[in-house]
């Protein structure tokens, strides 16, 4: 087990990434969905009040650093033209269906049901950005979602014990970055669309 204050290393190589990202958006290179941003802001605050209210300590700061900083990066899409990406009906459903999830946490305000059902909105509004970075990787870069990786892995290691009111909405963070990760970095659906055009 690491010490305590790894959650604030990893909080922070976290951050350096999302920050490459916004002056990156509003550099024009990057085109975040603006439906999964704006979500994703929302879902791990709430997210992190849920913690709060479990008694989560430090660690709970890595979740609340994963809502704050894609709301920067909605807000930056707004400066620049060229990092506007088309919203689709898609998208919209996806942010309905997200809302929904944020929604049942109000009904239930039960900490651990607060964090399923902020992960399952997390989720949702993660399905537009998913398959952007699938079909056009281009439009994104791959170092801040590894950066995001690697503040989680080291936030999880400070753990003295792993449950799923300190940790559920930390690994989704893990598994989703990784995997977003992978599709802009190793270009799965650039590489089956070339062996599918003759």
């Amino acid at each position: 087990m690491l010490p305590e204050f790894f959650v604030i290393i990893g909080t922070l190589i976290g951050a350096a990434g999302s920050v490459a990202y916004l002056i990156d958006t509003l550099k024009g290179k990057v085109k975040p969905n603006r439906v999964s941003f704006l979500l994703w802001s929302l879902a791990p605050i709430i997210a992190f009040f849920a913690q709060i209210q479990q008694g989560v300590g430090l660690e709970s700061m890595m979740t609340l650093s994963t809502g704050v900083l894609p709301l920067t990066v909605f807000c930056a899409s707004f400066f620049n033209k060229q990092s506007v990406w088309k919203l689709t009906r898609f998208d919209l459903l996806c942010g309905a269906l997200s809302l929904v999830g944020l929604a049942l946490w109000q009904i239930t305000r039960v900490g651990n049901i607060a964090i399923l059902f902020s992960i399952i909105a997390d989720g949702f509004a993660a399905i537009p950005t998913l398959i952007k970075a699938y079909r056009y990787p281009d439009t994104e870069i791959a170092w801040p979602w590894m950066a995001s990786v690697v503040g989680v892995i080291l936030t999880l290691l400070t753990l003295s014990s792993i449950t799923f009111a300190n940790s559920g909405f930390i690994i989704y963070i893990l598994v989703l970055d990784a995997i977003i990760f992978a599709l802009v970095q190793f270009r799965p659906g650039e590489k089956r669309r070339s062996k599918l055009i003759p």
